[in-house]
């Protein structure tokens, strides 16, 4: 037990003088130079300014893709970096970003929209930036109007009996039958 507690007393005398080392003297100078320079930049964020934050295509025919450039300027003092560009949907979809901005430099990206839908659209996609908020929200819109070559979709035929007095009004007013067997969900059996 003696050898064990001369052993721990000794252990513990080589970890004390060890740690009297001076830790300032441990220190590159040129490390202390570039952390001053980083925390001098923290609040030095870059910022992006957009020649516009909405673009309308106006009105179009449904199906009719169409695109348009967004164009945007570094006006601070650091690099400007677009890491991603993303839309809400898959019918929206945005290509071909300048990635680094030099600070009075200007990039761009393209937004392509494939032209369907009904009426008016509206689609929104983001920027994510190293600005100080992060996130740059655009938008596009569009009035998307029936394509007049379109083929007209056939509506629900009505069985008119010619021999009924209420021509099938008594049949339509009727509630629906469904199936509740497996197999056969969504199917009406009149």
């Amino acid at each position: 037990m003696k050898k064990v507690i001369l052993g721990l007393s000794a252990l513990c005398m080589v970890a004390l003088t060890s740690c009297k080392d001076d830790a300032s003297s441990k220190i590159k100078e040129e490390n202390v130079a570039v952390a001053a320079e980083r925390d001098a930049n923290a609040g030095d964020f870059a910022v992006l300014s957009l020649d516009k934050t909405e673009h309308d295509f106006g009105n179009i025919m449904n199906g009719t893709p169409v695109e348009t450039i967004f164009k945007y300027t570094n006006t601070g003092n650091s690099m400007l970096v677009v890491s991603d560009i993303k839309s809400t949907c898959g019918c929206t979809v945005p290509s071909n970003f300048t990635r680094e901005v030099q600070p009075g430099e200007t990039g761009e990206f393209t937004v392509k929209f494939n032209g369907k839908g009904n009426g008016k659209v509206t689609k929104s996609l983001t920027m994510t930036t190293n600005t100080e908020k992060g996130k740059v929200p655009v938008r596009i819109t569009a009035f998307i109007a029936a394509d007049p070559n379109a083929p007209v979709k056939a509506t629900a035929k009505t069985n008119v009996n010619p021999l009924a007095t209420d021509n099938g009004a008594a049949a339509a007013a009727a509630p629906r039958k469904y199936s509740t067997q497996a197999g056969h969900e969504g199917h009406n059996h009149d």
